[in-house]
């Protein structure tokens, strides 16, 4: 079984940045996709971000161009850089991925993490 690890969450004034990772790890053969999402509260899970191979990423609208996602094929991690912080990116993040282990593809997600903006 695959487990994955948050952390880098806390808080920051608005403007401010914060950089979450996720660490997958679990006799791993192969990374699909890794991807964030957030779930603010009262609110349902929402996508934020997502990278696969070849480095292709994809963002949501309301972060384009504030937050960048990487990763680390070598070490089974996804990053989330987040800059330019507003009030309104306050939520739990998780993360989330698709993993080979042995034979076959599973998705995965972490226990999330909280990130609160505000001054």
């Amino acid at each position: 079984q695959a487990h994955l690890a948050e952390s880098g969450g806390g808080l920051a004034q608005p403007g401010g940045s914060l950089r979450l990772s996720c660490q997958a790890s679990g006799n791993i053969f192969g990374i699909g996709l890794m991807a964030w999402y957030r779930q603010a509260p009262g609110k349902g899970r929402e996508f934020v971000a997502n990278i696969k191979s070849g480095n292709i990423v994809n963002y949501t609208d309301s972060v384009k161009g504030r937050f960048i996602i990487s990763i680390e094929y070598d070490k089974h991690a996804v990053n989330l850089q987040m800059n330019s912080l507003k009030p309104e990116d306050t939520a739990v993040y998780y993360c989330f991925a698709d993993l080979l282990k042995e034979n076959s593809w599973s998705s995965y997600w972490g226990q999330g993490t909280q990130v609160t903006v505000a001054s």
